[in-house]
């Protein structure tokens, strides 16, 4: 299945203009590196500190308006930083804690039994308002399933799981607390894999993670938005847009050595 020319064109339009904006308000933290400077040159400390820039803002910038563009063709509903809601109900909220510190003591992750603790909970004692983070990706399907996406880093910070894990539970339970009779679901998503062509080391989400049902990693999570070789697809649609924007890249930092 893959992309549609239209959708590689929309992807590579994002890509270019993401990038492009991000010279536009490029400026680098650094304002002297003598050292630095004097050995490697301004033109690449300065492309170096850009793409750090770029990294931080990858998800948000490029990786969410691109899967947005792809779940459009494929799915009922789809929206980036979506407001999943504020209200939670106090049992749903004790559920959560439980579930947690069962995990905490070694238990397996169990997202069937998880999912169904806090369907009883979600209407159950006082409800509260809460704050929550916006889901980077949520997505509708043809048969009412919702699928609500928490993009992370390649390779996510490992003390920040436990804070993750919670933020899945309460998206479902914000979610079903008005939407009671939804099949729902919650995911970690890594855009890519940094160990390829080796297997991702998802040691790191093991004990918190059910990893076969709240992971998806490069091809899984994209190929599930656009269908089967939407990956590769996307790798040739950042490949293009690099080509074209090459030589505005190398006139961009040549000024850094003037």
């Amino acid at each position: 299945m893959g992309l549609s020319i239209a959708q590689a064109r929309i992807i590579e339009n994002t890509i270019k203009e993401s990038i492009r904006n991000k010279f536009r308000t490029y400026d680098p933290e650094s304002k002297n590196m003598p050292f630095h400077y004097r050995l490697l040159g301004k033109d690449r400390m300065a492309l170096y500190s850009f793409i750090q820039s770029v990294n931080t803002t990858f998800g948000t910038s490029i990786f969410e308006p691109v899967a947005e563009v792809l779940s459009k063709d494929h799915f009922v509903d789809a929206q980036k930083q979506f407001r999943v809601g504020n209200h939670i109900s106090s049992a749903a909220q004790t559920e959560i804690q439980q579930i947690m510190n069962s995990l905490s003591n070694g238990h397996d992750p169990n997202t069937d039994a998880e999912i169904e603790r806090i369907r009883r909970a979600v209407d159950q004692g006082e409800i509260n308002t809460m704050r929550t983070t916006n889901v980077d990706l949520y997505v509708k399907d043809s048969m009412d399933s919702v699928h609500l996406f928490d993009l992370k880093t390649a390779k996510p910070n490992i003390g920040n799981f436990k804070d993750c894990k919670r933020t899945l539970l309460e998206w479902k339970a914000i979610y079903l607390l008005e939407h009671p009779k939804v099949d729902v679901h919650a995911y970690i998503a890594i855009p890519y894999n940094p160990y390829e062509p080796g297997p991702y080391q998802r040691w790191t989400l093991r004990g918190m993670f059910d990893l076969k049902n709240e992971l998806m990693i490069a091809d899984e999570f994209w190929d599930f938005l656009g269908g089967l070789g939407t990956y590769n697809d996307l790798l040739n649609c950042f490949e293009r847009a690099g080509i074209e924007l090459r030589p505005e890249i190398d006139d961009y930092f040549i000024k850094f050595n003037r």
